[in-house]
């Protein structure tokens, strides 16, 4: 969605610590694809080997040398921008686009610690454990830090608009850091397993109909952030938000069902360059405040993507398994948490130097 949004404070992250050089940024990026790649090749053989039952496995050494290869990356990052003995206070005065990552290296470097030692006494977890042990919380949340490195180092940079080269590395980065939290939402989600009501005439509360409902809301919110908070930096680069709706949905399929049908993830990822080819043919022919633009992509966007895969879902299967105060219902709900999902994002304030 082509907006203009209000012009931001350019971060001034320069006038304590060298600005960001390109190869800094690059070679983050690369660090933190090593990282995620290798969450979705553990993801990937624990959802397809059902007997996985070590710690020692290619996939974990993919992943834990990604923690090696991200560390060693920012510490050499780090290194020009402290003096040769670091104090605390020259730790402080780094730039917050650093300090972000490094949090995040903080929580991998524990959590990874934590579940190694976890599994040693607790054993290995299966299925909904995944999800909530602590030590794979932490990891979960240092991946998303590290990842969102490249995007904030670009952010520091003057100007609203992304060179091509700036626009890729912002959406890789971006999907980088939201894909951890689709995979470890796969349990709250509209991109795993079901996407269609159970067909119980009257759904119980807590059921699986219940669980699905509250995965449309969730990836609602998870799939307008990213999008949100590029668009609060940048003019939104063409094809930007679909990339970032429609790649999620299709390595979800991959990695958690390649067995099913393809229909739900390819309606999402098609519906997605509909909505966004729509919305930008919207804004030139209409003249909204850029507020209400924004709104209106929030409320349009979910129920337009989450109504395509209800309807291809009755066309394919013959029902979507929920009456119509259901249907009606959710895609008014998503309507609502997508305007306020705008609304949150929008006021979050950004980065400002210490």
């Amino acid at each position: 969605m082509t907006t203009s949004v209000e012009r931001p404070q350019v971060v001034d992250d320069a006038s304590t610590s060298p600005a960001f050089t390109a190869r800094e940024r690059w070679v983050l990026l690369v660090a933190s694809a090593w990282l995620v790649i290798g969450l979705q090749l553990d993801a990937y053989a624990h959802a397809t080997t059902p007997e996985l039952e070590t710690f020692w496995t290619p996939w974990h050494g993919v992943l834990y040398s990604g923690i090696a290869a991200s560390g060693f990356t920012l510490l050499w990052i780090m290194k020009s921008r402290l003096p040769a003995i670091p104090t605390y206070q020259s730790l402080l005065a780094l730039p917050n686009a650093l300090r972000i990552p490094l949090a995040g290296m903080a929580s991998l470097l524990v959590g990874g610690g934590m579940d190694t030692l976890w599994h040693n006494i607790f054993g290995i977890e299966k299925n909904l454990e995944i999800f909530v042990s602590p030590s794979h919380e932490l990891i979960i949340l240092g991946m998303v830090l590290v990842a969102m490195g490249p995007a904030l180092m670009t952010a520091t940079l003057p100007g609203r608009v992304l060179s091509v080269g700036g626009a890729f590395l912002v959406a890789i980065s971006a999907l980088f850091a939201v894909l951890p939290l689709h995979i470890y939402s796969l349990h709250a989600t509209a991109l795993g397993f079901y996407h269609l009501g159970t067909g119980r005439a009257e759904p119980n509360v807590f059921s699986t109909d219940g669980q699905l409902m509250h995965g449309y809301l969730f990836s609602t919110v998870l799939l307008l952030v990213p999008i949100l908070m590029i668009g609060r930096r940048w003019r939104l680069p063409i094809g930007l938000p679909t990339a970032l709706v429609s790649i999620p949905a299709l390595l979800m399929h991959l990695m958690f069902a390649s067995q099913g049908p393809w229909w739900p993830h390819l309606t999402v990822a098609i519906a997605a360059p509909a909505v966004e080819l729509l919305l930008r043919v919207g804004n030139t022919l209409v003249t909204l405040p850029v507020t209400a633009r924004w709104i209106t992509l929030g409320l349009l966007a979910p129920p337009i993507v989450w109504g395509a895969v209800l309807l291809v879902g009755k066309i394919e299967t013959g029902t979507v398994g929920w009456n119509i105060h259901i249907v009606s219902g959710l895609l008014t709900l998503t309507a609502l948490t997508g305007a306020g999902t705008v609304l949150v994002v929008r006021s979050i304030q950004r980065l400002q130097p210490e």
